[in-house]
C-alpha cells in the first residue's frame, strides 16, 4: 500500500462501480471523505450527481446508510436524524451531508442556513462543481464570473458568492476549504479528520471538477483542480473557532489563464476579461491575507 493509500483509505466505503461520469471528480473525492469518516456515518444527499452515482435500487456504490433527500431540505433532515440518533444513545454516529452548489447557494440555503445558525452536530460537505450539472449545466450561485453555462450562453455576469464568509458569519466552530490535488492531499485528510474530531456544525466545502460541465478531457480532472489551488482562484484555508488561516501557499503562483485557457466554459473569455477575472483572484487572496492577520 503505498503512502497516499495510507494516508487517505481507512474504509473502502464508496465502491467501484458507481455511476459517476469518467473523470468525476465527486467520485475522487467521496471515495477518500468516506473513507476517512469510516462506516459509522450516515449520509445525507439531496437531489443532484451524488444521487444518480448511488447506482439503481435494490443496488448501491456506498457501503453505510444513505438517505437521498430533497433539493431543499437535506439539513433539517439530517438535524432530524442526529437527533433520533441521540434518543437512542448513538451520539458518536456522524451525520454527514454531501450536497452540490445549487442545493447549498440556492434551493436549500434557507435550511442549510438555519442548521448552521442552531449550530446542530452535523458534518455539511459542499461539492463545488460551480454548475447544476446533474439537470444539464444550469447557472447556480457558486457558477464563476465569466463561465458558460446553459442558462447563461454568453458567459455569466454575476461574480461567484463568497459562501465561506457568508458560513463563518454563523459563527460556527470550524469550516475549510478541500481539494484533492497531489500537492494537497495531507491537506485534505487532516481538515476530514479535524472536523470529524468536532462537534457542532461543520462546513467543507469541496472542489469538484466536472468535465462535461467544463469541457475539458476527462483524464485533465487531477490537473485542473491542482491548477485552481495553484493560481489560488480556489485557496485552501480554514476558519476555525473564528480564526481564519491559510493552509496552503503555493510555492510558485500560476497566471490564472492557464487554469481558463483548458476548460471550454471560458472559451469566450476575451484578454480583458482574464486580467479582470485575475486581479479578482488577487483581491480575493489578499483579503484572506487581511482575514488571518485580524483574527
Amino acid at each position: 500500500m503505498g503512502k497516499l493509500d495510507e494516508l487517505l483509505a481507512k474504509d473502502d466505503i464508496f465502491l467501484p462501480g458507481h455511476r459517476a461520469c469518467p473523470g468525476c471528480g465527486f467520485a475522487l473525492n467521496m471515495r477518500h471523505v468516506a473513507g476517512l469518516l469510516g462506516a459509522d456515518t450516515i449520509w445525507i444527499i439531496p437531489a443532484g450527481c451524488p444521487t444518480i452515482c448511488a447506482g439503481r435500487w435494490p443496488n448501491s456504490a456506498y457501503r453505510t446508510p444513505v438517505e437521498l433527500e430533497l433539493f431543499a431540505s437535506a439539513a433539517a433532515y439530517a438535524s432530524g436524524v442526529k437527533a433520533g440518533l441521540r434518543v437512542l444513545g448513538r451520539s458518536d454516529t456522524q451525520v454527514a451531508v454531501w450536497a452540490g452548489d445549487g442545493s447549498t447557494c440556492d434551493i436549500g440555503f434557507a435550511a442549510f442556513s438555519a442548521a448552521a445558525e442552531r449550530n446542530e452536530d452535523i458534518l455539511y460537505f459542499l461539492n463545488d462543481n460551480q454548475a447544476y450539472m446533474n439537470t444539464g449545466n444550469q447557472r447556480s450561485g457558486a457558477t464563476p464570473y465569466g463561465a458558460w453555462t446553459t442558462t447563461t450562453p454568453q458567459g455569466s455576469g454575476i461574480n461567484k458568492k463568497d459562501i465561506a464568509r457568508i458560513v463563518a458569519a454563523h459563527n460556527i466552530p470550524y469550516l475549510a476549504t478541500l481539494a484533492m490535488t497531489p500537492p494537497t492531499v495531507t491537506d485534505f485528510a487532516q481538515k476530514v479528520n479535524r472536523a470529524a474530531e468536532q462537534k457542532g456544525f461543520r462546513f467543507l466545502h469541496v472542489l469538484s471538477s466536472c468535465p462535461p460541465g467544463w469541457k475539458f478531457p476527462i483524464g485533465l480532472t487531477v490537473k485542473i483542480t491542482r491548477l485552481a489551488v495553484e493560481s489560488r482562484i480556489f485557496p485552501l484555508f480554514e476558519c476555525e473557532n473564528g480564526k481564519w488561516r491559510i493552509t496552503y501557499r503555493p510555492r510558485k503562483v500560476v497566471p490564472v489563464a492557464e487554469y481558463l485557457k483548458l476548460q471550454g466554459r471560458f472559451a469566450r473569455f476575451t484578454e480583458q476579461e482574464i486580467e479582470m477575472f485575475q486581479q479578482s483572484v488577487n483581491s480575493r487572496w489578499e483579503e484572506l491575507e487581511r482575514l488571518q492577520s485580524s483574527s
